[in-house]
């Protein structure tokens, strides 16, 4: 309901806005003041009609022997305000007989309907009121009570609640007497919660009720204040005694602007939110959806996400479409060596998990009223990766949103271009270009400030331009979930305990997924140092050891991984930010000098602080060989070739004195030539699909990639476009396909 209102209401004032603007030719400004407003309005409006100042209700949810109870007094006692017991204080004065009695004489289900009845003929304002577990069962009365509060769910421990109602001898829990074990009863209530609360708690085990009453009125205070969580660009200079912050954007204005206006990228103004020791404890026994639900929750606010949404696309996207359960599991090596398995979606790639969520995001959270062009550049993977993530939208949303991946024509592993060229669906296209990666991403960029295209295109067609590589925030954010996944998994299984370090080795070329282990450390999990790794482009290692970020006379390499055949790193300008507390006018300084003079240096004490906690080294195409070779006879495992850089790295750089997780950013089904040149097996020239097959009658681990094996059987050769090293053929290109598909297709 709170995402229907809040469009509702943007798209009435968007109409009302765009009417009253006279828009020029050669700027697109007014049409993004007029989204920009819009969601102002929307914020204020939200927040007047969500206020808890006045009349409405904080009601808590949970399951029986959560503590609702004891907590909304407490929560009533400190807001002085009057205080609601369903089961006390409606229930049983409306049947004048206990609930457990009412449930024995009428069963369960005439139970929740007559439940349900009492409290729609319930009204309340200005109350804490304390939901019994099985309120949420019955839609039309959580819609009732909806309507005039914020619901707060008290997620305890499963365990925890248990071991409460075995103490407590509770008796009036519907359902209980079915024969269900009361573990298998509480699992399944708790799918009802989930679609029903604006705002979670999670409640550490032990934890007073006064701790748990403070933390609902922490959230219920975040959940007020809808413009406490803004963005700012890294190149963002806040002048002094600046009363207004005209610069800052919220997150559905960073994920659909993609790139800050000054060049920069979008930051969190503030630091990220951080858990407790006890509320990571409670995540170790969750699966991946539900950690990557709360660790999200906390990272993207409701006025921008409701929960319930959010909780639906993860759901959505962390489905069906991995090959593994476990989405991103860890498996042992050897030694203390640990493998990160991020190539079980789709693509068979690390940017799955990312980009089978973030088409959700960005198309909840575009204004109505125009059309969006993603541009996208690609190294290899991002490429199959982002077409596969946008073709999976509605119909409805595919009607809006389209997506061009660049890729370098000749920059790429065979497999990985007919893996992008096959997944081009008609809202997905890719073009080639006669050049390499860093020049596809400086013209997507330069194409983003260039004010006068932009504009031109978005009164011309409608249509406004925006990202999904790393540079977009929505993009990076969920690849913080699978670094803190990773750890949780570790203490799962016993090899360490909450608590103890661990270091992770990344293969790293553009900066993005070694700077998301980054905030994951700074959410709580203790990441002792970062390792990164890099191929023969070893600019990045460089920089680590140095200081000196150098692009002079350096011609990027064609490798075996050429997902991190890149020299101009776009994250890596985000951890400088973060570095030098976020010093806007420094960064503008720094990343002009690279972009004029083509290097720049920073101080020493930059530099010191930055090898603090980076670890960093390269690999040769011989050496990266020779790991997949050795891991192959030792284990059965086979690297990928961006993975054995990794491999090869944290054997030279780890001291061994506690573990290291090693990023597997990519299925070795992707690069089988390289694979079996490194396991010299002689019959290379085959066609993909016989070369997978090969492969697979070794039995290694991990074991073919379905989806990818799938892709090798398909004989239509699909068409795509190529065009010059040129950012004007690339400006032709975009709105030629705006013209003739986006605008074409979707007018008729």
């Amino acid at each position: 309901m709170l995402r229907f209102n809040r469009y509702q209401h943007l798209k009435q004032i968007t109409q009302k806005c765009v009417s009253s603007i006279h828009v020029k030719t050669d700027k697109c400004t007014p049409l993004f003041l007029s989204r920009t407003f819009a969601l102002t309005e929307l914020r204020k409006s939200w927040c007047s009609t969500h206020s808890l100042l006045g009349d409405k209700n904080i009601i808590l949810m949970g399951l029986p022997g959560a503590g609702k109870t004891t907590v909304g007094k407490i929560v009533g006692q400190k807001l002085g305000r009057c205080v609601i017991d369903v089961d006390d204080d409606i229930l049983e004065k409306t049947w004048n007989m206990s609930v457990s009695e009412k449930l024995q004489d009428v069963g369960n289900e005439q139970f929740l309907e007559e439940e349900g009845k009492a409290v729609l003929n319930f009204s309340a304002s200005g109350s804490v009121i304390s939901l019994t577990g099985s309120n949420p069962m019955h839609d039309a009365s959580m819609w009732h009570l909806k309507k005039n509060g914020i619901i707060v769910y008290l997620d305890v421990p499963l365990m925890d609640v248990i071991s409460r109602l075995k103490l407590m001898k509770i008796n009036r829990i519907v359902g209980q007497n079915s024969g269900t074990s009361m573990k298998e009863l509480l699992k399944f209530r708790k799918q009802y919660y989930k679609k029903w609360y604006d705002a979670r708690v999670l409640c550490e085990s032990g934890a007073s009720p006064e701790v748990i009453a403070d933390k609902v009125l922490n959230e219920v205070k975040r959940y007020q204040d809808v413009d406490s969580e803004t963005f700012i660009s890294t190149r963002h200079v806040c002048p002094k005694d600046c009363e207004q912050k005209l610069s800052t954007k919220f997150f559905s204005e960073a994920v659909t602007e993609g790139l800050a206006s000054d060049g920069g990228l979008f930051v969190p103004e503030k630091e990220f939110p951080k858990l407790s020791c006890g509320e990571w404890k409670n995540l170790v026994g969750a699966t991946y959806v539900e950690r990557a639900q709360i660790l999200l929750e906390r990272c993207i606010h409701p006025a921008d996400i409701p929960a319930a949404r959010l909780g639906e696309m993860i759901e959505t996207a962390y489905g069906e479409n991995f090959a593994c359960s476990k989405i991103a599991p860890v498996r042992h090596l050897s030694g203390n060596q640990f493998i990160l398995e991020l190539f079980h979606g789709p693509t068979g790639s690390f940017k799955d998990l990312s980009l089978q969520l973030m088409p959700h995001i960005f198309a909840h959270c575009i204004p109505p009223s125009c059309n969006y062009m993603i541009l996208v550049a690609t190294s290899g993977d991002t490429g199959s990766a982002v077409l596969n993530g946008f073709s999976r939208l509605s119909k409805n949303e595919k009607q809006r949103i389209a997506v061009i991946t660049f890729f370098p024509e000749n920059g790429v592993s065979d497999f990985q271009k007919a893996q992008i060229v096959g997944s081009q669906r008609e809202n997905a296209w890719a073009v080639g270009v006669k050049s390499d990666f860093d020049f596809c991403q400086t013209a997507i960029k330069r194409i983003f400030k260039d004010s006068d295209f932009t504009g031109f295109l978005t009164v011309e067609y409608g249509t406004i331009l925006s990202s999904a590589n790393s540079i977009n925030w929505g993009r990076l954010l969920p690849q913080v979930v699978y670094h803190a996944s990773a750890y949780l998994d570790l203490v799962s299984q016993g090899f360490i305990s909450f608590g103890s370090p661990v270091d992770v080795c990344i293969p790293t070329g553009n900066f993005g997924n070694i700077l998301a282990a980054v905030y994951a450390k700074m959410m709580g999990i203790p990441i002792r140092k970062f390792i990164c790794a890099s191929n023969q482009n070893h600019v990045l290692t460089d920089f680590i050891k140095t200081g000196h970020y150098d692009l002079r006379e350096r011609k990027l390499a064609q490798t075996f991984s050429p997902s991190i055949d890149i020299l101009k790193s776009s994250n890596l300008e985000r951890h400088l930010h973060l570095m030098a507390n976020k010093d806007g006018q420094l960064m503008t300084k720094l990343f002009n000098q690279l972009e004029n003079h083509h290097h720049f240096q920073i101080e020493k004490i930059l530099v010191e602080k930055l090898q603090q906690d980076f670890l960093a080294d390269w690999c040769s195409e011989g050496e990266c060989l020779a790991a997949i070779n050795s891991t192959y006879n030792a284990s059965g495992y086979i690297l990928d070739p961006h993975t054995a850089v990794a491999k090869v790295v944290a054997d030279r750089m780890q001291d061994k004195t506690c573990p290291v997780i090693v990023s597997s950013t990519a299925h070795y089904s992707k690069f089988a030539p390289a694979i079996m040149q490194a396991l010299k097996i002689k019959e290379i020239n085959q066609t993909s699909s016989s070369q997978l097959y090969l492969l697979g009658s070794y039995n290694a681990l991990p074991p073919l990639h379905e989806a990818l094996l799938e892709r090798t059987k398909q004989q239509e050769k699909m068409e795509y476009q190529v065009c010059s090293a040129d950012i004007n053929a690339l400006k032709s290109h975009v709105e030629k396909l705006i013209q003739n598909q986006l605008i074409g297709r979707f007018s008729e």
